[in-house]
């Protein structure tokens, strides 16, 4: 089943037609990837609607609804409500969460006698089961974030600084097709102890734990790993600490199938994570459902109310920030099956230690 086809068959019965507008949205229901367009999709049929802008892309990209485009001096909302009334709509459904007060208003009077019902977590809902072409494409996001990881331990060397490290993430990235999925955490030292830290001039030194946060976005779709490394050699201390983190994220891996609550998985890293005093450095939850964003709607912590489905992908990632120490991370994404869950990423996990002289 196409997005499109799961998206008209939770139509609700109470409009006739759903209006789509956001631009992450678009892009899942119609693979259209400009910067304007809607999709209206009624329950046999719909149509695509962008500027001229887009005449020739529409046609490529979008091959489930016919496209129609519009040029200056048309108004965009005339040619919108133009092709509702052709298309029969009496009652639109609109998404809530992504339109602003005022679009709201100038639909309520340009779109006039149409009504304007307002919906929401329709399409979420849906993108965060996804189809093995969607999946394929995080897989290969996956791989690009595993061989980025793999270069930049090459370069670590005495007088790097978390900036240098931060912008060879990126330049590979990019050198290779791809966007970063968002921005890059690069920090070492005390500075390891800062979750969603910023990459800072401070040079890596002798015995920090260096942490790099970072994924690449590839056809629309994210990955998003973490891995962290001693900078020399390492302690008892760095040992214990990393291995606790590690055995929480294998555990929640392990756990993690079909029909168990989200909430579960991220008590159980809690859990192992206080056997080493470490449960209280864990402040954020253990994941998120990955895809066309970074953050794609569900939430793997103690508040969550995500249930496991088979073709979520999730990222698993806890971690322990004991300051002035450092932190560590480990993060990977997975994707539920049947009767477990597929790694995507393959970055080693082992401690690694870089030599330092």
């Amino acid at each position: 089943m196409s997005a499109l086809q799961a998206l008209r068959s939770a139509i609700p019965d109470n409009v006739d037609a759903l209006l789509i507008g956001t631009s992450t949205n678009v892009l899942w229901a119609t693979d259209f990837t400009g910067s304007f367009g809607y999709a209206i999709v009624t329950r046999d049929g719909g149509r695509f609607l962008t500027d001229s802008r887009y005449t020739l892309q529409a046609k490529e990209q979008v091959t489930e609804l016919e496209s129609f485009t519009f040029a200056s001096p048309v108004d965009g909302d005339e040619f919108l409500a133009q092709n509702l009334k052709e298309l029969g709509v009496h009652r639109l459904g609109f998404e809530a969460s992504g339109i602003s007060y005022a679009r709201w208003a100038k639909w309520s009077e340009k779109l006039k006698p149409i009504e304007l019902v307002p919906v929401d977590g329709i399409v979420e809902g849906l993108r965060m089961i996804k189809t093995e072409a969607q999946i394929e494409k995080t897989r290969e996001a996956a791989k690009l974030a595993d061989a980025t990881f793999d270069h930049v331990l090459k370069l670590l060397r005495p007088g790097l600084t978390e900036y240098d490290v931060a912008l060879e993430i990126e330049f590979f990235t990019r050198r290779h097709g791809a966007s970063n999925a968002f921005d890059i955490i690069a920090v070492s030292g005390e500075r390891s102890a800062r979750p969603h830290g910023t990459p800072s001039d401070k040079p890596l030194q002798d015995g920090d734990f260096l942490t790099l946060d970072f994924g690449a976005k590839l056809d629309g779709y994210h990955s998003d790993l973490t891995r962290t490394v001693v900078i020399g050699t390492p302690t008892d201390r760095h040992r214990e600490h990393y291995g606790a983190v590690l055995e929480a994220e294998l555990a929640a891996i392990e756990m993690m199938k079909p029909g168990v609550p989200a909430k579960d998985v991220d008590a159980l890293a809690r859990q192992i994570l206080g056997k080493y005093g470490l449960a209280e450095y864990f402040g954020h939850g253990l994941g998120h459902t990955l895809g066309l964003t970074v953050h794609d709607g569900g939430r793997m912590s103690a508040t969550s109310n995500d249930i496991l489905t088979v073709g979520q992908i999730w990222t698993v990632e806890p971690g322990a920030y004991v300051p002035p120490f450092g932190g560590v991370r480990i993060e990977d994404d997975v994707v539920v099956r049947e009767n477990g869950v597929e790694v995507l990423t393959s970055a080693p996990k082992e401690l690694i230690a870089i030599p330092w002289s």
